[in-house]
């Protein structure tokens, strides 16, 4: 009898995610550098050569990761956030999306938040996600204050929505350490302290310091 392992043959993308899958859960645990392709494999229950033949080395491997997991998480705050809704119910489903991904794909975090920005290859892809989150942010400021008649200054808007997605980001990685912890209660917990703020920036309430 043969020793050789035999695989069940599925579609390409079926395997794929397969394979993505245990690499999440591998690089969340071990980092890039330490994870190995053989352990991705292994868990993944398909031999090595196939892992390279569908998604190449081991850097292109974490990439892809990055880019599913980012995906699905743009996805999940877009398909919240209706435009129609008031501003505060946009930032709200918006950020309980957001927490709700953390929550059910701490592994995808931990790669995307952690892992990505350990890795000096990997820091381009982590600023471009965070680019996305903030001009998401940032138009939906935009849409609150045309509503009002009102207009800030393209740079105020992404001052507030660098602070608004930083702190959300600080609060997701809590949020991963704490799986007792409730996204829905976590998110509420961020609209308190960041849609305060963001409300009186609406209506034009603005701090300034003391003159010297």
């Amino acid at each position: 009898m043969s020793s050789t392992p035999s695989f069940k043959r599925l579609p390409r993308a079926v395997r794929e995610q397969q394979m993505l899958d245990a690499a999440v859960k591998v690089f969340s645990r071990r980092g890039f550098h330490a994870a190995s392709m053989d352990e991705i494999a292994e868990d993944a229950g398909i031999s090595k050569p196939m892992v390279y033949a569908y998604l190449g080395t081991k850097e292109e491997l974490f990439i892809a990761c990055l880019h599913r997991e980012t995906a699905r998480m743009m996805l999940a705050i877009a398909g919240a956030a209706a435009p129609d809704l008031p501003p505060d119910q946009r930032l709200w489903r918006g950020l309980r999306a957001f927490f709700g991904f953390v929550g059910a794909h701490r592994d995808g975090w931990a790669v995307l938040y952690r892992q990505a920005r350990g890795s000096q290859p990997f820091a381009a892809e982590l600023a471009a996600m965070r680019a996305r989150l903030v001009d998401v942010v940032a138009g939906m400021l935009d849409h609150a204050l045309r509503a009002r008649d009102r207009e800030v200054a393209a740079t105020e808007l992404e001052v507030v929505a660098y602070a608004l997605v930083g702190a959300s980001e600080s609060l997701a990685d809590w949020l991963a350490d704490h799986p007792e912890a409730e996204p829905e209660k976590t998110a509420t917990r961020m609209m308190n302290v960041g849609w305060l703020g963001a409300a009186q920036l609406l209506d034009g309430v603005t701090w300034r310091p003391p003159a010297d």
